[in-house]
């Protein structure tokens, strides 16, 4: 996939893209060197996530944020399997686990929740 992305950035002339592989359990991010981490539909995958909630936490700036987009396990009309869906309670309760604190959910999308986390104060 990196190597497609690759092509298509170099078509395009888009030069302010760094492209990392990262590993299961570590984004391969620098210390400090993000605003936003985006994760759709993917957080309930890890399978590491403790492992991988530190190395994100590590690499966020300052005021930097962890946004999750989680189909809601609380509602039973949505057509997912059950394991693809995350409640806001079990979400909160493992991403705050590794240092974060839920600081916003919004229920704007039809399906998800979006779920925001920022860095506990120390």
């Amino acid at each position: 996939m990196l190597e497609i992305l690759s092509r298509r950035l170099a078509a395009k002339r888009i030069t302010n893209v760094t492209l990392l592989q990262g590993t299961v359990d570590d984004p391969k991010l620098p210390a400090a060197s993000v605003d936003l981490e985006l994760m759709v539909d993917v957080y309930h995958e890890l399978s590491q996530p403790q492992s991988m909630l530190q190395h994100l936490r590590e690499a966020l700036k300052p005021g930097g944020r962890l946004v999750l987009l989680e189909y809601r396990k609380e509602d039973p009309t949505i057509p997912i399997k059950p394991e693809h869906k995350m409640s806001v309670a079990e979400a909160k309760l493992e991403v705050e686990a590794e240092g974060f604190t839920l600081s916003n959910v919004d229920e704007a999308l039809p399906r998800q929740h979006i779920l925001i986390f920022t860095v506990k104060n120390p």
